[in-house]
């Protein structure tokens, strides 16, 4: 009989050792295969207690079973479930069809995972201990699964398209020699990536990446202060929410909510930049606590992004920058201490509809939060918060943006429109507060009524003149087109001239400053 032919009838082949023996024999029953001493010590498969040759199988025979496997027992199907054992050899399945299931538990692999096209229905390795894992363009149509598992030398995702869910939390992922952690660029997931509580030193990269429901990196903890980026998602796309927000060990803690008493609670921290230039999230962008250290060189981009919410409920970064330019959002949700300060905070044709601050934001807050984003005079930033503003029922609020805006602006001018913006802001407030103009007109009549009724004013003509009338005269002289008839009939001398055309000089002053202002507002309506 031919090594074939006694393989598809189902006899073993010859030279198996006694744990390949078991695990053929397992594979065609579809059991587990565990070879666990029941000793945590020993069988953890991340520490240094070695395993010998009874626990130990070879890659190339775990290949045989998975490619061209024998059939399966009566009434079972076929699978490859291992649990406490270590393959030795390079694990090569690039280009191949795995039909069986796959599922190995804390096993560990002497050399790298290579499954770069492979087609699998699902793959679980759950806390495994990983040279490697080579994985480009590899195929699912269900899940690939790997929590808890170390890959000493990164993982290789680029491109690979996951049918249903993506599952990587609580894994510990080392650069690889182009210092990356995970390279997930093109990625395609189903449905959701889950990655809580992560810890990834290098680059993590899903540029491009698409995922259909969720991604999660709740307490995941990035690391990579030596270079530029630590998460590289330009052009993601997620179909709901990407959550950068705590976990709690042992429960799942949804951004908002309490844990319950006793749970652990751990951030999510970030440790070199984050980029999520020209991303799409239908439903949120999350950051609640999450915690950033940043280097002065490095940034936290959100540049161009599209989301229904974004939750900026962070920690403030003590160095670094925060990039929203460009960035559209229909919900703002934030707090007045988690944005950075002047210098550090960039907001050119950032926009949003609706803002929902947590926990008090006073306006003036508010106000600094749109200066420390605009170095350089720029009247968008302004406009649009008032307009936010106003829409909600805050007119009050938006008038005191605008001022804001006009008084920004006029450090901007020239010394002499500089001094006209003065005169503008003392008298009307730039026309948003027109009922400064009555109080100063109201003033200056009062003041020179009183001063003109010690007044010499001898007729100009004897016999033609009306009765005199301190209050009508000073009033004739402040305003500059109504004449009540008091101006020109009487003569004046001295400091009284000086006097008279002071008040006219001022009436006209007020008068351009209101009409200036009337024509703002009238503009702006």
């Amino acid at each position: 009989m031919t090594e074939g032919a006694g393989i598809r009838d189902g006899d073993l082949p010859g030279d198996l050792t006694a744990a390949e023996t078991g695990m053929w024999q397992a594979f065609r029953n579809g059991s587990v295969y565990d070879l666990s001493s029941g000793d945590t010590v020993v069988d953890d498969p991340h520490g240094g207690h070695p395993w010998g040759p009874e626990r130990t199988v070879r890659a190339r025979i775990v290949c045989w079973l998975l490619l061209d496997g024998p059939p399966a027992l009566a009434g079972r199907v076929s699978s490859l479930k291992l649990a406490g054992v270590q393959i030795s050899g390079t694990l090569d399945l690039a280009g191949g069809t795995v039909v069986p299931y796959v599922e190995m538990r804390g096993c560990r692999f002497e050399r790298d995972v290579l499954v770069p096209e492979a087609r699998f229905t699902t793959l679980r390795l759950v806390d495994c201990s990983v040279p490697r894992l080579e994985a480009a363009r590899v195929h699912t149509e269900g899940d690939l699964h790997l929590p808890r598992c170390r890959f000493h030398h990164g993982v290789r995702l680029t491109d690979a398209q996951i049918g249903t869910d993506l599952l990587m939390n609580q894994a510990i992922v080392h650069r690889d020699r182009s210092g990356r952690s995970i390279a997930g660029d093109g990625m395609t997931v189903g449905q959701d990536l889950q990655a809580e509580m992560l810890e990834s030193h290098g680059e993590l990269s899903l540029r491009s990446a698409k995922i259909g429901v969720s991604l999660s990196l709740r307490g995941a903890r990035l690391a990579n202060p030596s270079a530029r980026l630590a998460l590289n998602a330009p052009q993601l796309t997620v179909g709901r929410s990407l959550y950068l927000t705590p976990a709690g060990v042992g429960n799942l803690l949804l951004s908002g909510t309490t844990p319950a008493r006793g749970t652990r609670v751990q951030r999510f921290e970030c440790q070199g930049g984050l980029r999520l230039d020209d991303g799409r999230f239908g439903d949120a962008v999350d950051l609640e606590r999450a915690r950033f250290t940043f280097t002065d060189e490095q940034e936290l981009s959100l540049r161009r992004v599209q989301t229904s919410e974004l939750r900026f409920l962070g920690e403030r970064p003590a160095r670094g920058a925060v990039v929203l330019s460009g960035a559209r959002v229909v919900n703002l949700m934030d707090r007045a201490d988690a944005w950075p300060g002047p210098g550090r905070l960039h907001m050119g044709g950032f926009s949003y509809e609706n803002l929902v601050p947590r926990g008090p934001f006073p306006l003036n807050q508010r106000l600094e939060w749109v200066a420390a984003a605009t170095a350089e005079y720029n009247p968008e930033p302004y406009e649009l918060l008032a307009t936010v503003l106003r829409a909600g029922g805050e007119d009050e609020d938006a008038r005191e943006v605008l001022l804001a805006k006009q008084r920004r602006r006029r450090e901007s001018l020239p010394i002499a429109a500089k001094l006209w913006g003065y005169a503008q802001d003392w008298t009307v407030a730039y026309g948003y507060r027109p009922g400064r103009a009555a109080v100063w007109m109201a003033v200056l009549w009062a003041a020179g009524s009183v001063a003109f009724a010690h007044a010499d004013h001898p007729p100009l003509k004897s016999g033609e003149h009306p009765p005199w009338n301190p209050a009508l005269f000073a009033l004739d002289l402040l305003l500059p087109v109504i004449d009540l008839g008091q101006v020109g009939f009487w003569q004046l001398s001295g400091g009284w001239q000086w006097l008279a055309a002071a008040m006219i000089l001022l009436g006209w002053v007020l008068a351009t400053t209101v009409a200036a202002g009337a024509t703002r507002t009238l503009r702006r309506n």
